[in-house]
């Protein structure tokens, strides 16, 4: 039996009932102590200075407070730069967890793993590793992974989307058939890969070049 001491841990988020369950979680795995809990940025803040532990679970969106998980992570390291912060969220967007490991968090785990998981994560964050969960890192590295490229026309219909235009506004602007367009949009969304409308739109939200 180890007996080094428990590692001491501030729980931070918003809805009570996760914290309760995250605090019975990770007191039946042993070796942890939940010292203090948060709701909100500021009240984390606090008990941060207040209790000083030695690692902070913390959940990336924290709603009615001033910053959000990834900017508390970012102001609880500056102040305190040997703490270890470990994220654990609903999101597995890739942008959020490559944003939580600048701002110098040790890992990202997702709500939905098994309680196993969050353990083996937080023994790796406080062995001075890291860790994500393998969803995480399924959808990172194919967020990093080189994309088709895309035709011309297909960049500009991309674009013609993004500023909201219909496939028949698109066709008249561009003097195609709306079939020819809805042909374009098809095979834009088999090169990248999206599955839906919903996400070829929202692809074209956050990619495509407006002029």
């Amino acid at each position: 039996m180890s007996t080094s001491p428990p590692l001491r841990i501030l729980l931070v988020d918003d809805h009570p009932l996760v914290r309760e369950g995250l605090r019975a979680r990770l007191q039946a795995g042993g070796g942890c102590e939940v010292t203090a809990e948060a709701g909100s940025a500021e009240a984390a803040m606090q008990a941060l200075l207040r209790e000083q532990p030695d690692l902070v679970l913390m959940d990336v969106g924290l709603k009615g407070s001033e910053a959000n998980g990834i900017e508390l992570a970012a102001r609880m390291i500056e102040r305190c730069p040997e703490l270890r912060v470990l994220m654990f969220s609903m999101y597995d967007n890739p942008e959020y967890v490559q944003r939580a490991l600048q701002a110098g968090a040790r890992g990202y785990v997702l709500k939905d793993a098994a309680a196993d998981e969050l353990l083996a994560a937080i023994e790796a964050v406080r062995s001075g590793g890291t860790f994500l969960s393998p969803g995480v890192t399924r959808r990172l590295f194919r967020a990093q992974a080189p994309k088709p490229l895309l035709t011309p026309r297909e960049s500009e219909i991309l674009s013609a989307m993004a500023r909201g235009e219909s496939s028949k506004q698109i066709a008249r602007a561009l003097d195609l058939s709306v079939r020819t367009v809805e042909t374009h949009r098809q095979n834009i969304k088999r090169k990248l890969e999206l599955d839906s409308p919903a996400d070829l739109m929202r692809y074209a939200l956050e990619h495509a070049r407006n002029p």
